[in-house]
């Protein structure tokens, strides 16, 4: 469980002034900058945990300015950048800030620790030569076999058409006909087939980012994640459910969506968190 969810919550002193009562510097710091804009952007903790997938405990203790949990500088750079971006704020001026209060950019990290993962590595074979000679006496057997039956349907051919006086002739290939059918129907788009096809027994919904990327999170009615990412501009994705699929939109403005075969005209702001849910009788009529 995270403390202080609510955006409400977490308002920073009205006074200027820290909890040990001293007055802040004129620049805020790394860490009240970052939840002064989570807060602007009307995100909570969980919110932006969810959006970035750094820890909630390290959300934070970013924001109280506590950077020991990141393991190091590098990694705090990293999840201040991530932080940043995640309540549309520029990450440089808070990545100077950092640099400037914890002895300037750190030097860069030697590549073994960073990517200890990459020493297990399976062991690489040599080629199976048995299993590829196998393969070429397979094949030069079906080549052979292939061609001797080719030439003794030829040869029955041949044998036919002299016995019965018959005159091979070039023949022209038939020219297709057209088909009224397929000129008369215009073909569908594959999405808007795919929405007039929505099943009436269950809740059928399209998400397509048509102004612009933004993160989505979709569930089930048992709560089970469906999807937790980035939409990019011009991608689609599609949930079904037999009762209910619960929505979270990052950037609702830039959404278009379509809900049991019918397109929401809900009037999203850009840049705004929306919370939705529909279900099988949505959307409603009237």
């Amino acid at each position: 469980m995270s403390i202080g969810n609510s955006p409400q919550d977490e308002s920073p002193f009205e006074d200027g002034r820290s909890e040990d009562g001293h007055e802040e510097a004129a620049r805020p710091s790394v860490g009240r900058t970052l939840q002064q804009a989570r807060i602007a952007a009307g995100l909570t903790v969980d919110d932006v945990s969810s959006v970035t997938r750094v820890r909630i405990a390290i959300v934070h203790a970013i924001e109280a300015d506590d950077f020991t949990p990141c393991g190091g500088d590098v990694y705090a750079r990293g999840h201040i950048r991530t932080l940043a971006r995640a309540v549309h704020i520029d990450p440089a001026p808070l990545l100077a800030r950092y640099d400037d209060d914890h002895g300037g950019r750190p030097a860069p990290t030697p590549a073994a620790p960073l990517f200890e993962a990459e020493r297990i590595r399976p062991e690489r074979r040599g080629p199976n030569w048995t299993a590829a000679m196998v393969a070429a006496i397979v094949a030069v057997v079906g080549f052979v076999g292939f061609t001797a039956f080719k030439g003794g349907d030829s040869g029955s051919d041949a044998k036919s058409q002299v016995a019965q006086g018959a005159t091979p002739s070039a023949s022209k290939p038939a020219k297709p006909t057209p088909s009224n059918t397929d000129s008369a129907t215009p073909k569908s788009d594959p999405s808007d087939s795919a929405i007039a096809a929505a099943p009436q027994d269950k809740v059928t919904v399209q998400v397509t980012a048509v102004d612009g990327r933004s993160w989505i999170s979709a569930k089930d009615h048992n709560g089970r994640m469906l999807f937790d990412g980035l939409l990019k501009k011009g991608e689609s994705k599609t949930f079904q459910d037999s009762s209910k699929v619960n929505l979270i939109l990052g950037d609702a403005g830039a959404i278009q969506l379509y809900v049991n075969g019918k397109k929401i005209e809900d009037d999203f702001q850009p840049g705004a968190v929306e919370r939705l849910t529909y279900t099988k009788g949505d959307p409603e009529v009237g």
